[in-house]
């Protein structure tokens, strides 16, 4: 299931990174990688905050669909 629909303030585990070649290498330098934990801080219109290796990212709805958990 895609990111957006994950519960609030329950880690994750991410199973896979969709999207091209250039949209999954951003996603994985911001931290989102393959077997990594998630936790969804906060979803306001499908957009996102989480907490992914420490540190806070936003995220668009787009962006947010790409990260399957």
């Amino acid at each position: 299931m895609p990111l957006t629909y994950a519960p609030s303030g329950e880690e994750s585990i991410i199973k896979k990174i969709g999207g091209n070649e250039e949209i999954k290498r951003h996603l994985e330098n911001l931290g989102f990688t393959p077997g990594g934990k998630v936790t969804l801080i906060s979803s306001v219109g499908g957009n996102v905050i989480v907490k992914v290796k420490e540190s806070r990212i936003a995220l668009d709805e787009a962006l947010a669909r790409k990260v399957m958990i």
